[in-house]
Parts: C-alpha cells; structure tokens; sequence
C-alpha cells in the first residue's frame, strides 16, 4: 500500500513538473502618468467615431464594421487560433477510439505454417474500443497549450488593431471628402469670377480697350484655376473609391455609391476637450501592445516546449474488445479480450537537432520582446505626437482664418481700387491669387484638425476592451 502510494505520489508530482521559464511581464521603465479614465472616456469608447456627431460618418462606420474585408480576414484568423488553441488542448487528453474490422483468408498449402488436413478457410472478426494517453511529465503539452493560449490572445488584438486602422481610414477618408468639397466650392467660386473678368476683357479687347497682353493673361489666370478644379474633381472620385472599398462596397456599388457630403467641413464638431496628457492606462489600451506580449507568452512556453524534447516520453495504451472467428459468436462471453501497453521513448543521438530548436526557441524569444518594447515606444510616440498635433492644429486653425479674413478684406480694398484705377489688372489677380491659396489652406488646416482628433483616438486604442 505503501508502495502504490509512493509511485502515485511520484507520477503526480512528475506530471505537475513543467520545464522552461514562466512568464513574467518585462520591466519597463515607465515615467509616473496620470489617471486621466474620465478625460480619455470619449476617445477610448467602443464607438469613438461618435466624438464628431455626425450621422453620415456614423452611418460608414456600421457598413465598414459589417462588410470590410480586411477585418473579415482578420475574424477568421481569431477563428483560426481559436481552433488551434483547441488542437493543443486536446493533445493534453486521453485519446478514445472504436474499431471493428473482418477477415476471410485462403491459406497457401506451400507454407511452412499450413497443416495439411485443416481447412484453408480461416475467418476472423475483432471490435474494439482503444485508448491511448501520453502522459506529459514534463510539461511538452502543457506549454504547448499555453502558448496556443497566448497566440489566440495576440489574434484577438491583431483584429483589434485592423479594426482600428480601418474605422480612422474610413473616418479620415469621409474627412477628406468634405475637405475636397470645400475646395472645389473655392475653386468654382474663383473660376466664375475669373471667366467674368476673362469675358470683360475679351470684349475690352474687341473693341480696342486693352491690350492683347492683359486678356491673354486673364485667360491663363483662368486655365490655371480650371486647372486646380479638374485636380480636386479626380482627386475626390480617388477617394470615393478608396471609401467604398472600405466599408466593403461590391463592384457595382463603388460605381453607383455617392457620399453624402452636405455639411460644411468647417461646420462639423471638433471635441472640446482634448486629453493632454498620457494616461496611465495606456499600455492596456493599446491592441498592438497586447499582440506583441500574446507573442512574447507564446515565444516564452514554446520555449518550455522545445526543453521537453530532451526528457523522455510515457505513453500508455490499452484496447478492450471482443474476437472470435465467427460474427455470430463475435459477442459470446468467452470472446472478449483486452491488452494494456506501455511505451518509453528517450532521444540520444538527434545530431544537433534538439540543441538547435531550443537556440531557435530562445532567439524567437528574443525577437518576440523586441518587438515588444518597440511596440510600448511606438505607442508612447504615437500618442505623444497626437497629443501635440492637437494642441498645435487648433492653433493654425486659428491662424489660418486670422489670415483668410485679413485676405478677403484686402481683396475687397483692392477690387475697388482696380475699378477706380488705382492699381492694375495684375496687383488684383495676384490679391485674388493668394485669397485663393489661403482658403484652400484653411480647409486643409481643418482637415488636419480633425485627422489629429482621429490620431488620437487611434494612440489611445479607442475601441479596444482587453479580453479577460
């Protein structure tokens, strides 16, 4: 009794015995951030988007999250993962099988084995249930199992990441959009003015009024313009296009599709309050970190798993079943039969290849926790840099309008000072030529503020909810 609870003793404690290193998380050296839950709630909730209220962006981002292909790829891999995690969890179970097999033979008479005077019929039928179980002493299925663990964890947050990416592309593609409009509304504007002048001075011209001189040069103000307007207009139809494949619109409907851009860009809202400084939580908010660490795990255990190759391997087998030589009597009570097995197996001589996978194992290591201190720096010179692109695209928003206005007053001075004869045809086309570039880059300004918004966003994992 003794002995048998001694060798129960020393199996459990064998097969509690996992080789290779635990995981634990690596130092970083992290500066004292603030808790800031409530200034970030906005700009980390599931729907960020909804920060700029506006039903038609709203609208893209529900058909971006349904019908995007790349985040219906990115699914399938987490689906992926899933099922691989399953295969190495299984691989910690028994294994139970059922088979039944029949066999008729005609003997040779020419075989040492044939006694002559028996029959050269023999038939003989078998069911049996298998089972078969490795026992892992020293943790190969185990680790194996928890880095499958951590690879479903970093395919999870690999999704996470493209549904990110994908949701601020569609935002700053609906953004551009608007900001395409508001200059092609410039640009129109000035053309209108710049053929009525061309139109004045062609006539001027006719009757003797002008030079040739000036009205070719209205003319090519005019073409210059035209010009910047059939820029914009393929630009726009570029990321219409770039839209629709976004939020997975079909062939036909990247053709048909038409974004509904009513609303002035300058009319759109722009988050009040803005973060200003990192939060504290900024490691568990972002989906690239969690992805690079559920590697670093996985890099870890198969490290464990390629030490387990070294130590020996238990296998256990047993059968329990029925054979007879007739069907009829396959299930008689004196067919059954059973069988128990044991197997051992101990690498000696593998020419290097064990050592060379646990050098593989620790290099991918390794690489795994490069990746994944890079990926804390990305994240800390991400938001940092959004955070002052915010600061800083408020204030050109700022600037830029303080010029355009000084611009539209001057260019109303100089109107009546041409009419007036004051200054020339060329002072107030080049009044009128730089009014023109500065609203363009007014709405540019605007397009970028909100861009800067939607960075943030992006820096501080908006959407993102760690799995558990």
């Amino acid at each position: 009794m003794y002995k048998n609870s001694l060798l129960i003793f020393s199996l459990v404690f064998l097969a509690s015995c996992e080789v290779g290193p635990d995981y634990k998380r690596p130092k970083i050296d992290m500066p004292n951030l603030p808790d800031a839950k409530k200034e970030t709630a906005d700009f980390i909730a599931d729907k960020w988007w909804n920060v700029f209220t506006d039903s038609t962006l709203n609208n893209l981002e529900e058909l971006a999250l349904k019908h995007n292909r790349d985040l219906k790829q990115a699914v399938a891999n987490v689906q992926i993962a899933a099922a691989l995690a399953g295969v190495a969890f299984a691989d910690l179970l028994p294994s139970v099988g059922l088979s039944a097999k029949g066999d008729k033979n005609f003997a040779s008479t020419q075989t040492r084995t044939y006694a002559p005077g028996t029959s050269r019929n023999s038939s003989d039928y078998l069911a049996t249930a298998g089972i078969s179980y490795e026992i892992d002493f020293f943790g190969k299925y185990r680790r194996a199992n928890e880095a499958a663990g951590a690879e479903l964890l970093s395919a999870k947050a690999a999704k996470e990441i493209v549904l990110l990416s994908v949701t601020s592309e569609v935002a700053k593609a609906y953004f551009q959009l608007r900001a395409l409009d508001a200059k092609l509304a410039i640009v129109k504007r000035t053309l209108k003015t710049r053929q009525r002048t061309c139109d004045v001075y062609k006539s001027r011209f006719k009757n003797g009024y002008c030079t040739e001189l000036d009205c070719l040069r209205v003319e090519a103000e005019k073409d210059s313009v035209n010009t910047v307007l059939l820029d914009l207009e393929s630009a726009l139809l570029k990321v219409e296009t770039a839209l629709s494949v976004l939020i997975g619109a079909s062939p036909r409907e990247m053709i048909n599709r038409k974004t509904d851009t009513d609303l002035a860009i300058e009319k759109l809202r722009i988050p009040a309050d803005v973060p200003g400084e990192i939060p504290s939580d900024i490691l568990e908010r972002r989906p690239d970190i969690m992805q690079a660490e559920g590697q670093l795990i996985a890099a870890n255990a198969r490290i464990g798993v390629a030490k387990a190759a070294y130590f020996p391997s238990l296998s256990l087998t047993g059968a329990f079943g029925f054979e007879s030589k007739s069907l009829a009597k396959l299930f008689a009570g004196r067919s059954n039969m059973w069988n128990l097995g044991a197997g051992l197996s101990l690498p000696i001589f593998t020419g290097g290849k064990i050592k060379n996978l646990n050098r593989a194992a620790k290099a991918d290591y390794a690489k795994m926790l490069a990746a994944y201190e890079k990926s804390i720096q990305t994240a800390f010179k991400e938001t940092l840099d959004s955070l002052v692109a915010n600061r800083k695209s408020r204030e050109i928003v700022l600037s830029r309008t303080r010029q355009v206005n000084a611009l539209k007053k001057g260019y109303r001075i100089a109107k009546k000072q041409k009419e007036s004869g004051l200054i020339g045809l060329l002072d107030l086309l080049d009044v009128e030529r730089g009014l023109l570039s500065a609203e363009m880059e007014l709405v540019g300004a605007l397009q970028n503020r909100l861009n800067a918004v939607v960075d943030l966003c992006k820096a501080l994992g908006g959407g993102w909810n760690r799995p558990l």
